[in-house]
């Protein structure tokens, strides 16, 4: 309703083919704090386009911006911008410089809404900004080498920030976060990127959820962070040999809740992890649905959902010093004699073969193999190499419904 109030308001300064103002740098030049700037379709190969004061810049049917991959295309120096329905495209790429079709410095309070990115080596860049929204953009980069791609949306120092519902493929990462705090990400989808859907870095107190991460590289990475709140995401089909749904990295004091992992190689990787609880999540036809590395310590697994995963759990160490309760296991084949719902012996997820594998990872050679079918069996009769405690003692008889 705001917007086509805009619209019907005669004020403002147009620019577009045929009109008085050809250029948007006159526009911007000739333009008042909180005026409003209309972009009519067409073409504008301009350079590099400075925003130092507060104002709003909409695109009426897309206009192109074009830097001709020899600048940034849209720098903003102002807090209080809006910037709408533009398509920008073709940014440079410099090695000291992170050159971005979109770029916030030190400016707060900047929303960039309902535009459209293509072949830039950052695609929108905020720096040391507060209270800024991202939201409805659609970034698409050209899938380059590593170390020539920048990332979709790229947040640097920033705090209570909104990312969501922007569409991002083809980056390094399509979402990345350092030293971001107070800030939400949500109803992204970001896929087919080279590295990470979505990467932190010393981020703490944030919250990212309903977000769709396919097809990327590595998956998702949280390192060095704290109080992250990971909630109703889907995690699926990243597969390779460093591939995860989720890497956590040095974290502490987080909630997984509600999120779908499937057809990864791992579902959830953890290293140095801890205080992390892990519930009602779906783990479904992953290689490894959890790995679980010894440097863990005080994480709980519970009230989590098993099916058709090659391992269950693996883990590089005996001394156990995490906890898993209550989860539905489709491997599980105990027996329930007073029909409460629950195992009435306990559930070991750690397999002879996942110690093997992880100790030996040429082992995958034997997968399904008869050999290792009798190991698993020998191993359960006797238990001897996996690890005494790691076990569910309270493994539910049906499927939990999450």
């Amino acid at each position: 309703m705001l917007f086509t109030h805009w619209l019907t308001a005669a004020d403002g300064w147009h620019v577009g083919p045929g009109r008085t103002l050809t250029n948007i740098h006159q526009a911007l030049e000739q333009a008042q704090p909180g005026d409003t700037v209309w972009v009519h379709e067409g073409y504008y190969s301009e350079g590099n386009i400075s925003i130092n004061k507060p104002i709003t810049l909409i695109g009426l049917g897309y206009p192109v911006l074009d830097g001709q991959h020899n600048c940034e295309i849209l720098t903003i120096n102002a807090s209080d911008v809006l910037i709408q329905g533009l398509e920008i495209r073709n940014s440079g790429q410099l090695s000291m410089i992170d050159l971005a079709g979109i770029k916030v410095l030190s400016s707060d309070r900047v929303r960039i809404i309902g535009n459209r990115v293509l072949d830039c080596t950052y695609g929108i860049y905020l720096s040391n900004t507060n209270d800024c929204l991202v939201s409805r953009n659609w970034v698409s980069g050209i899938i380059k080498e590593e170390q020539n791609s920048g990332n979709g949306v790229h947040l640097w120092k920033c705090a209570r920030a909104i990312v969501e519902e922007n569409h991002l493929t083809g980056q390094r990462d399509g979402i990345y976060f350092e030293f971001v705090t107070d800030s939400e990400i949500r109803y992204n989808h970001s896929e087919y990127n080279l590295r990470y859907g979505l990467h932190f870095m010393f981020s703490h107190n944030d919250h990212y959820h309903h977000n769709r991460f396919h097809h990327n590289g590595a998956g998702v990475a949280v390192m060095y962070s704290r109080q992250v709140k990971m909630t109703e995401n889907e995690f699926g089909y990243n597969w390779g040999s460093s591939a995860y749904g989720l890497l956590l990295k040095d974290i502490s004091d987080s909630h997984i809740w509600k999120n779908v992992f499937e057809h990864n190689s791992a579902g959830v990787y953890m290293e140095g992890a801890s205080r992390i609880i892990l519930e009602q999540n779906m783990f479904r036809e992953n290689g490894w649905a959890l790995r679980v590395q010894a440097s863990c310590d005080a994480n709980i697994v519970r009230q989590n959902n098993f099916f058709g995963n090659s391992f269950d759990v693996s883990t590089n160490g005996s001394l156990v010093l995490n906890t898993f309760d209550s989860n539905y296991w489709d491997r599980y084949e105990g027996y329930d004699l007073d029909h409460d719902g629950v195992g009435d012996v306990p559930f070991r997820p750690v397999s002879l073969y996942a110690v093997v594998v992880e100790r030996m990872p040429f082992g995958l050679m034997l997968m399904r193999s008869f050999m290792v079918y009798l190991l698993d069996k020998a191993e359960k009769i006797i238990p001897s190499l996996t690890p005494e405690m790691l076990k569910d003692d309270k493994p539910v008889m049906k499927p939990l419904l999450l």
